[in-house]
Parts: C-alpha cells; structure tokens; sequence
C-alpha cells in the first residue's frame, strides 16, 4: 500500500478507535451512597464482583443520606442507596426516582464507654436508655449531618419524650460527619453514640467503646436503592444504572451481601423482594 492509501485507512478507522475509547470510559455510574456502606468496607467486597459481571464501573460519593436525596435530586448521580424509608418516600413522591427496591437490612446499636455513666448497658429499650443519657448529661455523640443514621437519632428522641434542641447542652456534640469520624470523636470523649451496626464492627479505633444497648426492633435498619429519574435529568444513565439496581437485588448480588463478614460476623442481610 502506498503512502497516500495508508493515510486514507488510518484516517478512516481513527475516529472508530476513538469512539471504541469513548465508549468504554463512558462505561460506569456514579452511585451516593451513605457512608456506613462506604466505612463499613461494603462497596470494597461488592464492586469488584459487580464490575467483573458486567464491566461497569462504580463512582462511589460516600455521604449522608439526605445529601445523596439531595445529589440524586440534582441530577449528579444515577443511582441512590440509602436508609432513611421516610426521606425515600419523599423522594419518589417528588417524582426522583424511577422505583424503590428494597436490598438488605442490618441493625443500630447503641455505643457507649464501659464505665456507662448512664447505667443503659444491657437494656433493649432505646427510649428508655436515652432518656437515662439525658437525665444523666452523659457525653453524647450526634452525626448532626442529615444521615439515616442521624434521623434515626432525632426519631428515638423525639419518641422517647425528649425534645433535643431544648434539652442539649455541653454534653451533647454535633459533629456534622461521617460515621467513622463520629465513632472516632465518641471514643475520645469516652462518649455514647448511636451507630450503625455495619461500621462498628470494621471500626477499629474502639478506645473504651462498646455495644450497651441493641435488640430492640425499633432499632431494625433498612437500606432502599433507586434509579434517578432520567426523565427529570436527561443525563442520567438509565440502562447502566439500572443495570447495577437489577444485579444487586438478584441472587448473585444478595449472595454477596450476605458474604461481606468481618471476624465472622455478618454485617448486612439482604431482603430485596419484601415489602421494607
């Protein structure tokens, strides 16, 4: 082939080359998630089975509940995997998501220093130990970062008779952060904190933190995972994204839930399917 032939060739299969790039780097989802699925290693043991099933990659933005609504509300992610049902709700009777699809559940427990101040250990009833934390003005550790976790909080409060935001004082700290970061601020101020169950055990810095208070139904904690709308953001990618949703409530992805362990110890436990 001559010079002039050989430049024709290339220029036409360049812009296929280029396309063929393109295509395989437009090859993922961004998914906002809540941080105990982030620090609890969850995402680490799921993803790489996730991408070698499909070869989709994964953008993780790991932060509290009511800002992953609020990135999936903006358009800014494909797919929310959250644990607040009552922010859920909302959000699909706004018309931002496609479905909600139930995935797996675990539990909060109740942390606090061994020396328990506040005399809870060993109760199941997390209103009542609250209420003992409150009248005891034990240490107390808030996520106060719009989280499930920290709705879940200010629901216990409030059902426990406790009106928070009169009540709090010196005693009670307003991190506005992750769970790992909270649990690490309790175990330097030997404070009481509610966790999620998932991130307490792959919590190492536990200092003089233990599980005081668990059992009690009330504390049952269930994630939802739903498809942004791509009707509200065009940009959203539907079939990738939708791709991920279906994976993880089938049962290869519900296998693999079950399979995350640390120390033997079980973290989540999948449900897609129920009604939670």
């Amino acid at each position: 082939m001559n010079r002039r032939g050989f430049v024709r060739v290339l220029a036409a299969i360049v812009p296929f080359i280029g396309m063929s790039h393109s295509n395989a780097q437009d090859r993922y989802i961004v998914v906002a998630s809540t941080t105990s699925t982030e620090q609890s290693g969850l995402f680490s043991h799921l993803l790489p089975a996730f991408e070698h099933d499909t070869g989709i990659k994964v953008r993780i933005v790991a932060v509290g509940t009511g800002q992953a609504l609020d990135i999936g509300r903006r358009g800014d992610a494909d797919v929310v995997l959250v644990h607040d049902r009552a922010a859920e709700d909302k959000f699909m009777a706004e018309g931002e998501g496609v479905r909600r699809y139930p995935v797996m559940y675990n539990d909060f427990v109740l942390i606090g220093p061994k020396s328990d101040p506040a005399k809870v250990a060993g109760r199941k009833d997390i209103l009542d130990a609250l209420r003992k934390v409150e009248a005891a003005k034990a240490p107390f550790v808030s996520r106060g970062d719009r989280s499930g976790t920290h709705a879940a909080e200010l629901r216990y409060w409030k059902d426990a008779g406790v009106d928070i935001n009169k009540v709090k004082g010196p005693w009670y700290r307003d991190t506005g952060s992750g769970m790992g970061p909270a649990l690490n601020t309790a175990a330097a101020m030997n404070a009481y904190i509610l966790a999620d169950r998932g991130t307490w055990l792959a919590f190492a810095n536990r200092g003089d933190l233990a599980v005081l208070v668990e059992g009690d139904r009330k504390l049952f904690n269930q994630y939802g995972i739903m498809l942004v709308n791509p009707q509200k953001h065009p940009n959203i990618k539907r079939e990738l994204g939708q791709q991920f949703v279906n994976w993880l409530i089938s049962s290869k992805g519900q296998e693999t839930i079950a399979a995350y362990r640390i120390n033997r110890q079980q973290l989540f436990f999948p449900n897609a399917g129920t009604d939670s």
